[in-house]
């Protein structure tokens, strides 16, 4: 079990938060966002420590920290970083976990459409399972009905709960945190949850502003390097399988990238890949 005093200084910590459909947070002045972990705790754990060490060493500021969902599936260690998440979350309110497209599938497919089970399964939640203790003999029960309920029963229904609580985005400054994206040319109080989880091609070729806003999502993979454009920041690295979790770190008018992979990053000295550190110019 992650000790939970070893992954956040005192600095991080606040008041509870609260739950609903968008997360509510204070001010941030300062956000760390963290792309799709994907079961790797490993990696997760070696960038909040990076997270923590670089927001000490810089100028002190509200500082949040949002994790951009898909924490679980395909990756080995999903069970324990839920613990983790749900642990941060009910005692901080400057931690936020945003539900991605592999929470809501894990909800639909053990609570309300066993159909879904299949694609589940075949898409990570197989090694989810694996994380809470299920054999492949269990998950591979005939009856899905009974698998479901075997697959609750070891998750915990107060768990489930909290999965399906999970807020799907978060306003701070001028960017909008989000898991997938969000439909052009409809107003952010008008966004279907679905198109916030699952969105990709409408999204990703929209070369238009957002509102003013700079999204901020996951979802999409972008091999070697965050996908940046004039309107949104994909941090998405494909963590599970290229051993590059990357997260970014924003303040209004500036950012700065650094991941998992980057043999040269030393915590408090931005890095990028381009490598010019100023986000700001993405919205040139």
């Amino acid at each position: 079990m992650v000790l939970m005093k070893n992954l956040f200084p005192a600095s991080l910590t606040g008041a509870r938060p609260t739950g609903g459909h968008r997360a509510e947070s204070p001010r941030f002045e300062r956000v760390y966002a963290i792309g799709d972990i994907h079961g790797r705790l490993d990696l997760f754990r070696r960038l909040i420590s990076d997270v923590a060490i670089d927001n000490r060493l810089r100028d002190p500021k509200l500082t949040g920290i949002v994790l951009l969902g898909d924490v679980i599936d395909r990756g080995p260690q999903s069970a324990e970083l839920l613990r983790a998440c749900r642990e941060l979350t009910r005692s901080s309110n400057r931690f936020v976990m945003l539900k991605g497209n592999h929470e809501a599938m894990m909800i639909t497919a053990l609570r309300h459409d066993y159909s879904f089970l299949g694609p589940w399964l075949r898409y990570g939640g197989r090694e989810t399972l694996h994380s809470f203790g299920m054999t492949d003999a269990e998950i591979d029960e005939p009856e899905p009905f009974d698998m479901a309920a075997d697959a609750r029963r070891r998750i915990g229904e107060d768990m489930l709960d909290w999965i399906d609580s999970l807020p799907v985005s978060l306003r701070a400054m001028d960017y909008l945190f989000v898991h997938a994206g969000i439909r052009p040319g409809i107003a952010l109080k008008d966004q279907e949850e679905d198109d916030l989880l699952w969105i990709r091609d409408e999204f990703l070729d929209w070369k238009e502003d957002f509102g003013g806003l700079i999204v901020v999502h996951g979802h999409t993979v972008f091999e070697g390097k965050p996908g940046i454009t004039g309107n949104r920041i994909g941090i998405d690295t494909g963590a599970y399988y290229t051993g590059q979790l990357t997260a970014v770190g924003l303040e209004q008018g500036e950012g700065w990238v650094f991941s998992t992979s980057d043999p040269d990053h030393a915590p408090g000295r931005a890095n990028d890949y381009d490598p010019a550190v100023d986000l700001a110019k993405v919205g040139d």
